[in-house]
């Protein structure tokens, strides 16, 4: 069992920057990919960023292009996700996952096998 924990949260003004860690443990031999997602009250999970260690490859989600930079250490199964020039739509509590399992894409929720308890981040206007 893969088990994930988050950090790097926080409040912050518009405009500003965070970073955000997350570490896996466990059974990470078989994590093909890792990834953030966010979540607010009352919507579905969404999509943040991710990235393949196998070939390295990165996707992001449209809102956060340009804004947000994920890289990761393969080696130590940890990925990190700076985000710059936060906006009060960033405001979310953010999920750092991991695939667990042989898939096609890395970019929907049910990709991944393992979550972590979340980070809250709140960007004030």
């Amino acid at each position: 069992q893969v088990t994930l924990a988050e950090s790097g949260g926080g409040l912050v003004q518009a405009g500003g920057s965070l970073r955000l860690s997350c570490a896996a443990s466990g059974r990470t031999v078989v994590t093909q990919a890792m990834g953030w997602f966010r979540q607010v009250p009352w919507k579905e999970r969404e999509f943040v960023a991710s990235i393949r260690w196998k070939d390295g490859s990165i996707y992001y989600s449209n809102s956060v292009r340009g804004r947000f930079t994920i890289s990761g250490d393969k080696d130590e199964n940890a990925i990190y996700l700076q985000m710059n020039s936060l906006i009060p739509e960033d405001t979310a509590v953010y999920y750092c996952a991991a695939v667990t399992g042989i898939v096609p894409t890395i970019t929907f929720s049910d990709d991944y096998g393992a979550w972590g308890q979340g980070t809250q981040v709140a960007v004030l206007s």
